[in-house]
């Protein structure tokens, strides 16, 4: 055998090898980690765990929903209610856990956000508020609440000193929900007739 097919053929090797370590995709269930399991192995058993964002957060507004209780006018005027409220507003990902940890593949994530966007990812907001909502006889008022939320998605790349399932490298795809930090949110008033039985419970 001459040395350029010698040549080619471990090239060849070499190449299917990598792709086996860096997109496992023939073992069997029981021989491949959950995304979990590979997260929590995240600085913790890794020589290197960073996770690298596929492009900036997507910014969007999140779900309507009421805040405050609503705001009952039996009277024969119209009359002004202040409801006030508190709101807290959480986050998502696609491990289902908390990233308000300061370890591990959640402190990972928080530093790569900071570092790529320069603003921080927070866990939970909570705001608090009074609105005022003009509410017409023989109507109910309410207040809505909309937060801005930030989504980011991308891997983590994560390099073992010791064979891990088998490879050395594992990129694990991941991504996440949660408030903009310091964003306003959107609040708006509403009205509409009561109910009969409403009516009757809060009027009677």
């Amino acid at each position: 055998m001459n040395r350029r097919v010698r040549l080619s053929i471990l090239l060849a090797a070499a190449m299917t090898a990598t792709s086996a370590a860096l997109v496992p995709t023939t073992a069997s269930a029981e021989e491949t980690p959950t995304v979990r399991e590979l997260l929590d192995k995240c600085d913790n058993g890794t020589d290197l765990c960073v996770f690298h964002p596929d492009a900036a957060p997507e910014v969007s507004m999140g779900e309507a929903h009421q805040v405050g209780d609503s705001a009952y006018n039996c009277t024969a005027d119209l009359q002004r209610s202040t409801v006030g409220w508190s709101d807290t507003t959480g986050e998502s990902n696609s491990v289902g856990v908390s990233l308000s940890a300061e370890y591990g593949f959640a402190e990972v994530f928080k530093v790569s956000i900071q570092t790529n966007y320069s603003h921080s990812w927070e866990s939970s907001h909570t705001e608090t508020d009074q609105t005022n909502v003009d509410v017409r006889p023989g109507e109910v008022g309410w207040v809505t609440r909309e937060a801005q939320m930030q989504h980011v998605t991308g891997t983590y790349e994560m390099h073992f000193g010791d064979p891990y399932y088998g490879h050395y490298y594992w990129y694990v795809p991941f991504d996440a929900t949660g408030p903009l930090p310091d964003a306003p949110s959107t609040k708006t008033q509403h009205t509409r007739a009561m109910t009969d039985d409403e009516r009757a419970q809060h009027c009677g």
